[in-house]
């Protein structure tokens, strides 16, 4: 079975917790992190993630329990299916 991927953004002003926060929700879900990058310039936080998607059940549920912890903590969360992520940065 190939596996089937999405990509978790996560932009906003750096604070203590934000990784942990994040992966904290997608573990509840039984979704594994294949690739992580993140970036802090001056006080803005800026990561993508990779993360397997292939036994998701409720990945409509994961997405807006992402968006709610966002707004509770100040920074935006997105998670889009790997081809709708490319579909939508194709130049």
């Amino acid at each position: 079975m190939e596996k089937r991927r999405a990509v978790v953004s996560v932009i906003g002003k750096d604070q203590v917790g934000i990784i942990a926060k994040v992966t904290n929700v997608l573990a509840e879900h039984q979704l594994n992190v294949l690739d992580i990058s993140q970036t802090i310039v001056e006080d803005f936080f800026t990561m993508m993630m990779v993360i397997d998607v292939t036994s998701a059940q409720h990945l409509e549920e994961t997405r807006h329990i992402l968006h709610e912890l966002g707004e509770e903590i100040g920074v935006q969360i997105d998670l889009q299916l790997e081809e709708v992520f490319q579909a939508m940065h194709r130049v």
